[in-house]
């Protein structure tokens, strides 16, 4: 669904000549054919699945927060803004994110539901999250709530 999506995306962009919705889904469909063709050497002729790809996706934000970051730094504030743009585009294609007092509820129900007591189970709890909530949470505040609850 996310594959027919980008393509339509692409389309879009091109009829309304919207260059950084181009450039972005460009990039966008460049890194999931990378992605394909390392998934071929594992049998998965296929392509990756659609929850891999958001995961692509949360690791092209975060990628693109840290250019920001350093770019800023460097008062380059027009690089900064293109990367805050890409942003954008990226998060089009994902699904609603959680706010923060839903991801402390759903951090506290896993937590619960698989038993975790100590920082040892952290693992688990954060292995369950992934899998279900993919590409609708950030996993990084995910991880801080989780270990604050089993500390």
């Amino acid at each position: 669904m996310l594959r027919s999506r980008l393509s339509d995306a692409l389309k879009d962009g091109l009829r309304s000549k919207d260059e950084r919705s181009v450039g972005t889904v460009r990039l966008i469909l460049a890194a999931l054919k990378d992605r394909d063709i390392a998934a071929r050497s594992k049998g998965n002729y296929d392509g990756i699945a659609d929850d891999e790809i958001l995961q692509m996706f949360n690791s092209m934000i975060k990628q693109r927060r840290e250019s920001i970051a350093l770019y800023e730094q460097g008062g380059r504030c027009e690089l900064a803004q293109k990367e805050k743009e890409e942003i954008d585009v990226i998060q089009r294609f994902m699904p609603k994110q959680m706010s923060d007092a839903e991801v402390e509820a759903v951090v506290g129900d896993t937590v619960a539901a698989i038993e975790a007591k100590t920082l040892k189970d952290m693992g688990k709890v954060m292995a369950v999250l992934k899998e279900k909530f993919a590409g609708q949470m950030d996993f990084t505040k995910a991880s801080s709530l989780v270990k604050q609850r089993l500390s």
